[in-house]
């Protein structure tokens, strides 16, 4: 009978023997993508998401806001409300609004 001594690949198991365990073998690319797909998730993602939230809100930073955001506007949308009877459990119309508002 021959003895076979099985030995199992240096990374564990279902992992090739001519390529590392992680990444993507000799480090190609630049050096900050490199440092970047080392890096903690959260520590890479964050500051991105951050960035583009900040370039998305550039176009927005000189305009007005809709007129259905007018102080007119959401009073006569409330009396609309209340007119019409509408009794939501809470909100502009609800007994605490109507309330807070006729004092």
């Amino acid at each position: 009978m021959v003895k076979v001594w099985y030995e199992p690949p240096p990374y564990g198991p279902r992992t090739a023997l001519n390529r590392p365990a992680y990444g993507n073998g000799n480090d190609i690319g630049p050096k900050w993508v490199v440092r970047l797909s080392k890096m903690p998730p959260a520590r890479a993602i964050v500051p991105f998401v951050a960035g583009f939230l900040f370039l998305g809100s550039i176009p927005m930073w000189n305009q007005k806001l809709p007129y259905t955001l007018s102080p007119e506007y959401l009073a006569a949308q409330r009396a609309y409300m209340r007119y019409h009877n509408m009794n939501p459990i809470w909100g502009i119309s609800s007994q605490k609004a109507r309330a807070a508002d006729e004092h």
